[in-house]
């Protein structure tokens, strides 16, 4: 069955309905497959849709028939306003790289790679294997299927020096994406109503399930190098929180790498005052320049919570991330993931340890590594020849974002909503400031579709950033 004939018939027909009376009669199938040169099986199912999609109906015995307008009243919502209240809450509204946008359009917004810088020939050839298995049909273990836990685990150990007690598959947790552990981590190691510290700016994610945890967010100002460890320090000292969640490695979304000091003075700030790191490590197969050590890889008694998520470079329909942590700590998180989700799918699990596994990953890695710089590196000339006013703070060594500063004083939603009637669409970057944003920023995803089109998205970008005449 064709598909691009089902779609031209299909396009044919609602013309012909679209100047067609209300009762008017279709055509025959037999004259219907002559004048498109069909098949009769695509005509049937050409007009099977245009029932679904209620344009026609079918009459049994008589034929199919073009649809009269049904009747419709307003449906009035407004009594949900007072059973909901007000909308108080991050948590009840989709970011604006959730978006989905034309099909046409410059979508810079998102926070995915392109289809394209993904294994799809690896991972289709995984999940079709898995789904021959018995991962297949059955449960798998709430903390997840032990081979993958020692592949997480045996990463980690990679990193770590001699002299560092090596983490193992027991300390890890599997979760459906990292996003989905966040919650559970703030809530098992700050609790409900306590503090936590938290890089401004951060995740947006990381925000949201801050709110859904209940935890009090403490913003620590971070920088192209992130944040100043005395801040750390003073924050900790202050506030009494007993958990500081950061991305070390190519923040998002400023790309910020820490130094080798930084790692290693926040960690004794941990230490000092008896907290936990919440490091995110989501970026770690997307190094454009050498790939950074997690902090976790020098912690050596359980005040690192490690997440690791392959959501971005196996394919974001895997959405397969872990936790790993070290005593009491790890069974906290896996009594309330376990309550939330019950377990994460073995299909899945199975597929993203067959991926990972295999010798092409390594080769995977290093042509990403290639693909991610070309992109990188053709957005900012394009916004340097013909952007200028649109300042990056840092050239990022790894990750899927650019942060861009534009002019003080700049209405950044006025920018964001003008560059979506040019065909841009960007993402206004006040979503990573758990405070009032620090300047005017928009966040660019160079790792999307269509990277040729980036001088255009430039060139859009100076047109409304532009000062009226």
């Amino acid at each position: 069955m064709n598909q691009s004939s089902t779609d031209r018939i299909l396009a044919g027909l609602r013309a012909w309905i679209a100047s067609a009376s209300p009762g008017q009669q279709l055509p025959s199938s037999r004259s219907l497959t002559a004048e498109y040169g069909a098949s009769p099986v695509t005509v049937q199912k050409a007009v099977r849709r245009l029932v679904a999609l209620g344009l026609v109906e079918s009459r049994p015995g008589a034929g199919t028939f073009v649809s009269a307008p049904r009747a419709t009243r307003p449906v009035d919502y407004g009594w949900q306003a007072a059973a909901l209240g007000a909308q108080q809450s991050r948590a009840w509204s989709l970011s604006s790289t959730q978006r989905i946008v034309a099909p046409d359009a410059i979508a810079l917004h998102s926070g995915y790679p392109a289809a394209e810088l993904l294994p799809e020939r690896a991972v289709r050839r995984a999940i079709a294997g898995a789904s021959r298995t018995a991962v297949a049909m059955t449960r798998s273990p709430a903390a997840g299927l032990p081979e993958l836990r020692a592949w997480f685990a045996g990463e980690l150990v990679a990193d770590m020096p001699a002299g560092i007690p090596p983490v193992s598959a027991q300390d890890v947790l599997v979760i459906a994406g990292s996003q989905s552990g966040l919650s559970s981590i703030f809530r098992a190691v700050a609790g409900q109503g306590r503090p936590l510290l938290i890089e401004s700016p951060s995740y947006w994610g990381a925000l949201l399930a801050a709110e859904q945890a209940g935890v009090t967010v403490v913003p620590v100002p971070a920088g192209p190098a992130g944040p100043d460890p005395a801040d750390v320090e003073r924050a900790f000292a202050e506030t009494g929180a007993r958990a500081f969640y950061a991305q070390p490695n190519f923040a998002n979304p400023s790309g910020a790498v820490w130094p080798d000091e930084t790692r290693r003075a926040v960690l004794e700030s941990a230490r000092r005052h008896g907290a936990f790191l919440v490091e995110d490590d989501w970026a770690h197969d997307l190094a454009i320049g050498a790939r950074p050590r997690p902090v976790a890889a020098l912690d050596d008694d359980g005040h690192v919570i490690y997440l690791r998520s392959l959501t971005k470079s196996v394919s974001p329909a895997v959405r397969v991330a872990a936790v790993i942590a070290r005593g009491p700590a790890r069974d906290r998180i896996l009594a309330d993931r376990a309550a939330e989700s019950m377990y994460v799918s073995g299909l899945l699990q199975a597929a993203a340890l067959e991926v990972v596994s295999q010798p092409g990953w390594a080769t995977h890695l290093r042509g990403l590594r290639d693909r991610l710089r070309e992109r990188r590196d053709l957005l900012v000339q394009s916004l340097g020849e013909h952007a200028p006013a649109v300042h990056l703070e840092l050239v990022p060594s790894g990750g899927l974002n650019a942060w861009a500063r534009l002019p003080d004083g700049t209405d950044v939603d006025r920018v964001v909503r003008d560059a979506e009637l040019r065909g841009l669409v960007v993402a206004p970057g006040r979503e990573w400031f758990p405070a009032e944003p620090a300047g005017p920023f928009v966040r660019l995803n160079y790792a999307g579709e269509n990277p040729a089109r980036f001088p255009e998205a430039a060139r859009i970008l100076a047109e409304v950033l532009a000062p009226p005449d």
